[in-house]
């Protein structure tokens, strides 16, 4: 057993260094050593009322599973994590473990809260890298539940069902198992082969996926009844983009952070020798201030842009992406136009481009300059506009990350299935819809989240589908 380490501070995650990382694809954080490991477990007093735990959208068992680190047992130490969630290696990397577990650690009131995220990432990788035995799969208990849409809810769901003997399906509207694991989250910060691993995991556990099934169009909701699941459950995600609906908005050169990220990810435009049709060169402008607009940015600076700019109305202290994210894009270069809305983009016209010459091509992008008034109904200041203070961005390309929506299609396809003036699916405190033995959960439900709120919404409606089922 480590002794324990009192220092106020954790131990520091190694990186790539900045200037050689964005210019490649690879990992940005290189995980801790086992020394590194052992010595931050030892951080953690092993609080007896687990503040930490309560702080988890899973619950994972957090100080027993640092305990089996300091010991150097760092199998138990997975399995303990694997006991509650099905994704580890993924959650390690992307939860926002600074305002959850983290934030009620006792270690945080005088100093730094012990590296509870880093910790799960070492176990899991430590796993996947020297762990050979498959999972058991359970005995079948008869029952059958199809699962709609591979990402994190809809995987926990799985997961969580496939342990219980139940026979699991899910269904992903796209080629590859994921979700917006895959195709939302750059390779940078969460590896495709880390994502592989784990629905690998559950595809041991005996759960079936099907790649190409867009639910609502190859099949409905109703069909899968049909074809004898008894319960069905919808973790389909938030992938309709919003825009601002300003002008220039049409042109060429204007993404959605959605569909930037897909193409990159999906069409492997991070590979050196991708022909994907993605912008290379150039000024770039993202629109927003959340992960997804630092995933964008950071993408596009690997992709060769020449200049990056964060575009956001508000200062650094309302940013709401994590700041570990937000600290890796300066370190990049990436420039931060904070207090500035875009009024409007601006380009050229060329009749001779066989492309869409109506729309034409961007040039710029407008702003006005904004300051902070008074706080709106999430308590953050307003930002209100500065009269006369009008100026222009010149870019090639504008990415909009300002959030996302539910997609309108299982919603108009299923009868009955009731949804909330975003477009978000309604539910109960146990997932369960409007529709008998129809259960939803994640982005579905709550519009754009955290992967780790969309994993414990898959997890409640997993026990409640196995209540109801068991009866």
């Amino acid at each position: 057993m480590a002794k324990a380490n009192m220092s106020l501070t954790r131990n520091v995650m190694p990186t790539q260094d900045a200037s050689v990382r964005a210019h490649n694809f690879d990992e940005v954080a290189l995980g801790y050593s086992e020394e590194q490991a052992i010595d931050e477990a030892a951080r953690c007093l092993n609080c007896k009322n687990m503040p930490c735990v309560d702080g988890c959208p899973v619950k994972i068992h957090i100080p027993e599973f640092i305990s089996k680190i300091k010991e150097g047992d760092f199998e138990g130490a997975y399995q303990i994590i694997n006991r509650s969630s099905s994704l580890p290696a993924v959650c390690g990397r992307v939860c926002p473990q600074e305002t959850q577990c983290e934030s009620k650690c006792v270690r945080g009131i005088k100093g730094e809260s012990v590296g509870i995220g880093r910790l799960e990432r070492f176990v899991a990788d430590w796993h996947n890298t020297f762990a050979s035995d498959a999972p058991v799969r359970p005995e079948s208990n008869g029952h059958r539940v199809a699962v709609v849409g591979s990402g994190p809810s809809g995987l926990t769901c799985a997961g969580d069902l496939a342990k219980k003997g139940y026979e699991v399906t899910v269904f992903e509207a796209l080629h590859t198992a994921g979700g917006v694991l895959v195709y939302g989250i750059p390779e940078f910060r969460l590896p495709k082969k880390i994502v592989a691993k784990e629905v690998d995991t559950l595809v041991a556990l005996g759960v079936e996926i099907q790649t190409n099934v867009v639910i609502g169009k190859t099949l409905t909701v109703d069909e899968l009844f049909e074809m004898g699941y008894e319960a069905v459950f919808i973790g389909s995600g938030a992938g309709l983009p919003n825009f601002m609906g300003i002008l220039g908005e049409g042109l060429n050169g204007v993404y959605s952070a959605n569909e930037f990220l897909t193409r990159s990810n999906l069409m492997k435009s991070y590979l050196s020798d991708s022909d994907t049709p993605i912008m290379k060169g150039g000024k770039v402008a993202v629109v927003g201030g959340g992960n997804v607009a630092m995933d964008a940015a950071r993408t596009a600076l690997r992709l060769g842009a020449e200049k990056v700019y964060i575009v956001y109305r508000r200062s650094m202290d309302e940013l709401p992406a994590r700041r570990e994210e937000v600290e890796h894009a300066e370190e990049e270069g990436i420039e931060f136009r904070l207090l500035c809305n875009p009024t409007e983009i601006v380009g050229y016209h060329n009749p001779d481009d066989l492309r869409d010459p109506k729309n034409g091509f961007v040039t710029g992008m407008k702003c006005v300059r904004m300051e902070l008034g008074e706080p709106d109904a999430k308590g953050r200041r307003r930002p209100v506009e500065i009269p006369n203070s009008e100026f222009e961005i010149e870019v090639d390309t504008v990415i909009m990350s300002i959030g996302t929506s539910p997609n309108p299609l299982i919603k108009s396809t299923t009868e009955g299935l009731e949804v909330n003036s975003r477009g978000g699916i309604i539910v109960n405190e146990d997932g369960l819809t409007s529709r008998r033995a129809v259960y939803a959960g994640g982005d579905a439900v709550t519009g754009a989240a955290t992967v780790i709120s969309a994993m414990g919404a898959g997890k409640v409606a997993a026990k409640a589908i196995d209540v109801a089922l068991s009866k």
